[in-house]
């Protein structure tokens, strides 16, 4: 079993950078699939970026590519979201959630609709909220 812990949340303006994090304890991200999903204010969840250290794959909502980055630090077991060129639509809660995959090969090389679907994930951090004013 893995907790989440997010951080790095908060309010910028329209074109500004954050990053938000997602603190991993009790087991290694080795064995899972981390993705980053939002929820706006009266819309449905939605993926954003999910990543695999083990075979050192990632993936991106047509959204977000080219302006986020996934990354992990394997040392720190945590999972970095690096968002630039930040826009208004982009305001919403963030949550990071985790999925263990045995074969991450097979699901990047998959449907990509199962990347991003929720009931996937089995473990699920609190949120951390990110505004952005334009």
């Amino acid at each position: 079993q893995v907790q989440l812990v997010e951080s790095g949340g908060g309010a910028e303006q329209s074109g500004g950078s954050l990053r938000l994090s997602c603190a991993a304890s009790g087991s290694s991200l080795d064995y899972y699939v981390i993705g980053w999903f939002r929820q706006a204010p009266g819309k449905e969840r939605e993926g954003v970026a999910c990543i695999s250290s083990r075979v050192g794959s990632t993936y991106y909502a047509d959204s977000v590519k080219g302006r986020f980055t996934i990354s992990t630090d394997n040392a720190k077991n945590t999972v970095y979201l690096e968002m630039t060129r930040l826009k208004a639509e982009d305001t919403a809660v963030y949550y990071c959630a985790a999925a263990r995959v045995e074969y991450p090969g097979g699901w990047f090389g998959g449907p990509k609709s199962r990347l991003f679907d929720e009931y996937e994930y089995e473990y699920w951090g609190q949120g951390t909220q990110v505004t952005v004013s334009s």
